[in-house]
């Protein structure tokens, strides 16, 4: 019969940051378990519950009984079972016995071709097994596998030393109504669990699950926990919306799944602080709230912190006084010395830390980050000069500046403390320097993006400084052969790289890709040894350009039509792909791609025919009349082309080349390229590279040809 299968396994307070994974593994190798043995219907599903104190599944529509199975099992070679007289051999005896089936004759077997030889095999029906023992074996997998972050060893109350992630003191596994005495780390499964730690009375804290159905209900009800991840985090959520009232709540997803770890029944409490911590950057004490007390912080309206922030404990009691003052009093020696740290730091400037940065090693191979700041002020130099000249007004002075100062806050206490806090608390202490608002906000943007999604520098100044600091470590750690490899990327290149392209394409920045990594290049200049990777490098950030072009919604063939040009800068990037997009809707885009197809391939055969001969059109040579219309269409289009690709419009430049499709499939139908007279036939290869020049100034439309 096919009824729910519940396992709960009750432990000592499991590790929170661990418990996720604890539990889907849990569930997934009970699942998985049952699944390889048949217990399973297809539509079977699967509840994941994980507590502090347990790990558990729920299982819908588990068999007590798999079904019977038919085997066909392989015997012996004819060969070797039948001597040479035909009669069973000794080995057939033998096999037949070890396979359980001593009584049977040759007549009983199947004589069938095995490869290139003939067996004997024999089909049987085997039949199903219970319930009891698959499910023995799937909990005993899957605890075997679990991703335990430190083993814990204990001994069990008959002496016996166990190895888990912590103390288990009992087991659940029902079916329905009925119990299944499943064993584990010296535990004989029952009906009984506990329930909350503090709110269920000692004398009544066993809870009896009577229905594999009834487990969240009951151990909500009668236990005081709330045994699903989601369930509880959701509560949790809940709670803390209504509890901030006007305010917004800092709740992200990573503390939200930590409090959930820590809690069973969750409740929500409004604990403050002093008004005077406010005068510290909120920053700091967000950061210090979340990191070290697990608490969240309220801002009002306008995303300024307010002094109260709320807590998520696991006692629920009308008279919470204690639980809030406790919170109270443990907060504020935190927020004390965030003030503290400050305080002290504002006392000296950024400049007077800069010659410390000395002290303080970037690589062994690339020097300290001293060097390494000479390099990023001399890069980030370069670049403003070049957007300052392409009009985009960039102070030269002011980003040098901004970039020699980008690194001194990684010498400051608060830093020190809070690692997290590189650059914001620099545009903090740059503002009480006295600097230019530019180089305050280059100290943090210079940082950006940091992640996907993440905003990018919003003045000329930090973008300048941004990308220096990328294509630094870029071409730096390239050159001493730390690449990503596989999975590993330790110093983010891969990260780095989609900064630099995300400013180059959303800013429109009209700079060289290669200009930039050689600008890069040249201040490694006195590292011993130094290798220029840019090329490589190069080819890396292409590869991580047509992701981000994939995220934006273009397929892959409209995205190699532009991107297998090597396009060098990327301003006007996703116009291109916008005007490849609206080219490809067009009725006459097919056949012009298969075309462009056919021209690239018999330009390239014959390039060096092409280059001897030169590239000109002879009109005295054009004799069939496609080729004189061809040729006179080009002529008549390739001013509307010049113009519409001048003004940048790339939709145009496209849109145009469909007026020369019916020429152009007039030639393929009736000319012959590849003519026996050389000077015909190579007066035919330039009109096709005069073509093909044309057709190719915004994109490679042969890559849209299926």
């Amino acid at each position: 019969m096919n009824q729910t299968l519940l396992i709960e396994l009750l432990t000592e307070e499991l590790p929170p940051k661990a418990l996720a994974k604890l539990g889907a593994a849990f569930a997934a190798g009970i699942v998985n378990g049952l699944k390889s043995r048949d217990f399973l219907e297809a539509d079977s599903d699967a509840t994941i519950h994980a507590t502090p104190r347990r790990l558990a599944v729920s299982v819908t529509k588990v068999r007590a009984t798999s079904p019977d199975k038919s085997i066909r099992e392989k015997v012996l070679p004819v060969s070797v079972a039948l001597d040479k007289d035909g009669n069973p051999s000794a080995p057939l005896a033998k096999k037949l016995a070890a396979l359980g089936f001593p009584g049977l004759t040759v007549a009983d077997l199947e004589r069938a071709q095995d490869g290139k030889a003939e067996s004997f095999f024999y089909t049987y029906t085997a039949p199903g097994s219970q319930l009891l023992s698959g499910a023995q074996a799937a909990l005993e997998e899957s605890v075997a596998k679990l991703p335990i972050p430190k083993v814990m060893s204990y001994q069990r109350p008959d002496g016996a030393t166990v190895q888990f992630v912590r103390p288990a003191h009992s087991l659940i596994a029902l079916h329905g109504a009925t119990v299944l005495p499943l064993t584990l780390l010296g535990l004989t499964a029952s009906n009984l669990t506990e329930g909350h730690r503090f709110l269920t009375a000692p004398g009544a804290r066993n809870v009896t699950v009577a229905n594999a159905d009834a487990y969240a209900g009951v151990l909500a009800e009668q236990g005081k926990v709330i045994p699903g991840v989601d369930a509880r985090k959701e509560k949790i959520r809940a709670a803390l919306l209504d509890k901030a009232g006007a305010d917004q709540v800092l709740m992200p997803e990573s503390l939200l799944d930590e409090v959930t770890a820590l809690v069973e029944w969750p409740v929500v409490y409004e604990c403050r602080f002093e008004e005077e911590f406010l005068a510290v950057p909120q920053e700091c004490l967000i950061l210090t709230m979340q990191t070290n007390q697990k608490y969240f912080a309220l801002t009002d309206a306008a995303g300024k912190l307010r002094s109260r922030f709320l807590i998520v404990s696991n006692i629920a009691t009308d008279t919470p006084q204690a639980i809030i003052g406790g919170n109270e009093r443990v907060v504020r020696p935190r927020l004390s010395d965030a003030k503290f740290f400050f305080e002290q730091d504002k006392k000296k400037t950024l400049e007077s830390r800069l010659p410390l940065l000395k002290n303080v090693v970037y690589h062994n191979k690339l020097g300290t980050q001293a060097e390494r700041s000479e390099r990023v002020t001399a890069l980030a130099g370069a670049i403003a000069g070049k957007l300052d000249s392409a009009g985009l007004k960039a102070d030269v002075a002011l980003t040098e500046r901004a970039a020699r100062l980008s690194k001194a806050d990684l010498l400051t206490d608060m830093v020190g403390e809070f690692p997290e806090l590189q650059g914001i608390m620099g545009t903090y202490y740059a503002r009480h320097d006295g600097e230019h608002e530019d180089v305050a906000l280059a100290a943090s943007e210079h940082y950006q993006p940091r992640f996907a999604g993440d905003s990018l520098p919003t003045t000329a100044t930090g973008t300048a400084v941004a990308l220096a600091d990328k294509l630094e470590t870029l071409v730096g750690i390239w050159a001493i052969g730390l690449a990503p490899t596989g999975d590993k990327d330790p110093f983010a290149l891969r990260r780095h790289a989609l900064g630099v392209l995300r400013m180059l394409i959303e800013k429109r920045l009209p700079l060289s890709i290669s200009g930039l990594l050689a600008d890069a290049a040249k201040q490694f200049a006195s590292v011993a040894g130094f290798k220029d990777p840019g090329a490589d490098v190069a080819v890396f950030m292409l590869d991580r350009l047509r992701g981000i072009l994939r995220e934006r919604g273009f397929t892959p063939n409209e995205i190699e039509a532009v991107v297998a040009q090597n396009p060098d800068r990327l301003d006007d990037i996703v116009q291109r792909l916008e005007a490849v997009q609206a080219f490809a809707a067009l009725p006459e885009s097919a056949s012009l791609a298969g075309a462009n197809k056919r021209i690239t391939n018999i330009l390239k055969k014959n390039e060096e025919a092409l280059a001897l001969a030169g590239a000109v059109v002879k009109e005295s040579l054009l004799q069939d009349a496609a080729e004189k219309s061809l040729h006179a269409a080009i002529v008549r289009v390739q001013p509307e082309v010049d113009a519409a690709f001048a003004a940048g419009d790339f939709a145009g430049t496209l849109k145009t080349l469909a007026k020369l499709r019916d020429d152009v499939d007039a030639f393929f139908n009736d000319v012959m390229v590849m003519a026996e007279d050389v000077a015909l036939r190579n007066n035919r290869l330039a009109l096709l590279s005069s073509l093909h020049g044309m057709m190719n100034r915004v994109a490679d439309i042969s890559k849209l040809a299926a």
